[in-house]
């Protein structure tokens, strides 16, 4: 624990001394770099360990505060987190350093790079913390870090709009949360972890409602992902591929934690996330395939993931319910493999899209265009990215949602009754989100680096610098690795599981367990060796190709052109016209507008087409809510004369109100 403990001292020190040479960009850039990379090699030694099966002691000191200890400590799931916190802060501490480098003139570099190491810190602190209050604690200064990283560009209006989006949405998550761990502090008399526990069925299900609404609204569920298509794009692209890679993980987190201390789990509740899973992941990715911002795009994809991590954690609470550890094995070794995969492949395309960005100014998808040949390593990095993301073997993503689909078959083949009509949801659900994501990043791939330009904007980019390469590389690397051995790591997660699963259940069921989990890694193998076969007869035959012309004279002319003399950029597809027939047919859950002009006459001068997508939770749900309470708060300026006479007199009255009613 002490290295834990080390490593978040060397943030917040690194922090600190990167505001205090804020206006010496080098110096500070330098120190807030280091400490994202420093504690990443000294936290992840005990965070390995654990996995490896060491036990230890969790680290408890005394403190002012009421209802419990100043207690952290390590299990095989808060050292799953821990590990991606840790790798993919360093690796995008190392980005930013070059991200954002052109703002050196105009931004005091030093205060973002002290918000971006508390942020880390802090949610460090959350996947440790043994006590609810110390957990709010840090998971307030998640938020608050997060905050004013997100308002890095706040000249700008839209990114203080996105901001204090985002600032409301996770403090009325938080408000849920506190009124939580409140009902179960009362409940055992501390706000220690070990104490929570032995609650009636009544208040237990309270909890868990109250659990997914407070930590849903982080990680970004339907319906109240709204922020996160805000804070997103408006953040610098570093800080996207944090937020969005692990900080909204930590509602996963805190779910699962959460789920530790409320006892027997009722079947609905397994019913429950696979149904908001579900909900979140189709939702999710039809509004990111009617997206024009690349970023805006990605963001809706990261609600997609969640509710991919959601029906895993559904299925393994269904499999808690019906008594079937492989099907509880299976649903959260699924998802919380998901949540690693997610980090590293979503990571990797924020920032590629931050790249893009830098060299284009712009993430308008219908602007871009044939960035393949100026940037080939920010277009290679991006489309393994866009690979992993669709779930295709043989990369990262394929193989978490490999797990939920063969615990979702074997427990409909085993369990039956209504619980296998959501399971079959389950596997229909993922089938339709791995399509639609495909198309999506078809799209996205294709206009932003495929085909010719389509404005001024893309001419002239160059290649980013080595200092955001390289972590986008490593990530890249790491997709291809998960997918590959992934045989290997999911012999991890049985150490992750251990305290999710009954010991005694699942020791019972261990042997039955394992031969699922070893024709589970055969099904990988033979996957990832037909997939790794089709890619080296692809390389091959692209050498062949290649080999055979360099001996022969190739002259450039242009193709066939349908009898256009001048062909242009604009006779190329655009991400609007790509989208929309698969949009059409999903108008149902995804209401949007058209706006067209007509071309008229025998020789029109001018015709345009235009689409927007509209999210209908913001449209139909928050929109009206929020506009209400503003008429209702308008209606009080009558109050508001701007006389401090009357606001003492205001105070007064509310005193004499007060003991007025406390003497009655």
């Amino acid at each position: 624990m002490l290295q834990l403990l080390a490593a978040v001292l060397i943030l917040i020190l690194c922090g600190l001394a990167a505001l205090l040479f804020r206006n010496n960009y080098p110096v500070a850039s330098r120190l807030g770099v280091a400490g994202p990379v420093l504690a990443c090699a000294i936290g992840s030694i005990p965070a390995i360990r654990v996995l490896a099966g060491v036990t230890l002691d969790p680290f408890i000191a005394s403190w002012s505060m009421p209802l419990g200890t100043f207690a952290i400590g390590l299990d095989g799931l808060s050292a799953f987190f821990l590990l991606a916190i840790l790798g993919l802060g360093a690796f995008s501490a190392i980005y930013g350093l070059g991200y954002l480098r052109p703002y050196r003139e105009q931004k005091a570099a030093g205060l973002s790079w002290f918000q971006f190491n508390v942020l880390i810190a802090s949610m460090a602190m959350v996947v440790s913390a043994r006590n609810a209050l110390l957990f709010l604690v840090a998971w307030e200064a998640m938020s608050l870090s997060s905050f004013f990283l997100v308002a890095f560009e706040n000249e700008k209006a839209e990114v203080r709009r996105a901001s204090w989006t985002y600032m409301i949405a996770t403090h009325i998550g938080t408000a849920f949360l506190l009124v939580m761990f409140l009902l179960l502090g009362k409940s055992s008399g501390s706000l220690d972890f070990s104490s929570l526990g032995g609650l009636t069925p009544q208040l237990a299900t309270v909890s868990f409602v109250l659990a997914v609404v407070g930590f849903g609204t982080k990680a970004g569920i339907v319906p109240s992902h709204v922020w996160l298509p805000e804070a997103h794009p408006a953040a610098p692209s570093h800080v996207s591929a944090v937020m969005s890679g692990v900080m909204i993980k930590t509602g996963i987190y805190g779910l699962l934690r959460v789920l530790t201390f409320l006892g027997p789990v009722p079947s609905w509740w397994g019913w429950a996330l696979i149904a908001v899973g579900l909900l979140s992941g189709i939702l999710g990715v039809l509004f990111a395939l009617a997206q024009h911002d690349l970023k805006r795009l990605l963001a809706y994809h990261s609600v997609e993931n969640i509710g991919i991590i959601v029906m895993g954690l559904g299925v393994g609470m269904l499999g808690l319910s019906t008594g079937s550890p492989m099907l509880a094995f299976f649903g959260f070794a699924g998802g919380l493999l998901h949540v690693l995969n997610h980090a590293m492949f979503k990571g990797l395309l924020f920032m590629g899209a931050g790249s893009v960005a830098h060299a284009a100014h712009t993430r308008e998808i219908d602007h871009l265009g044939g960035l393949l040949k100026r940037m080939p390593w920010t277009a290679g990095t991006f489309l393994i990215g866009a690979v992993a993301i669709s779930g295709l073997p043989p990369l990262n993503g394929f193989v978490s949602e490999f797990l939920i689909y063969i615990g979702s078959f074997r427990g409909a083949s085993t369990i039956g009754g209504g619980n296998a009509v959501a399971l079959f949801a389950v596997i229909a659900g993922l089938a339709l989100i791995g399509g639609l994501a495909t198309a999506c990043f078809t799209k996205a791939f294709g206009m932003v680096f495929l085909g010719e330009a389509r404005s001024e904007d893309p001419l002239h980019a160059r290649e980013s610098d080595r200092s955001m390469l390289i972590p986008m590389v490593i990530l890249a690397a790491g997709c291809f690795a998960i997918g590959l051995l992934g045989f290997l790591v999911i012999q991890v997660m049985p150490a992750v599981l251990a305290g999710l699963i009954d010991p005694v259940l699942f020791e019972s069921s261990n042997s039955a367990i394992q031969a699922e989990l070893l024709a589970a890694t055969g099904y990988l193998k033979s996957i990832t060796c037909g997939a790794l076969i089709i890619l080296v007869l692809t390389g091959l035959i692209a050498l062949l190709r290649r080999r055979l012309l360099s001996g022969r004279e190739v002259r450039e002319t242009g193709t066939w052109d349908c009898g256009y003399a001048r062909p242009t950029a604009r006779m190329q597809y655009t991400a609007s016209s790509f989208a929309q027939p698969i949009l059409d047919f999903f108008n149902v859950f995804q209401p949007g507008w058209k706006r067209l002009k007509a071309p008229r006459g025998y020789f029109p001068v001018t015709a345009s087409f235009e689409t927007e997508a509209l999210d209908t939770s913001r449209e139909r749900v928050y929109r009206p809510i929020f506009e209400a309470v503003e008429h209702f708060l308008s209606k009080l300026r009558v109050l508001q004369h701007g006389r401090i006479q009357l606001y003492v007199l205001y105070i007064v009255l509310t005193l004499a109100f007060l003991i007025a009613w406390k003497l009655r």
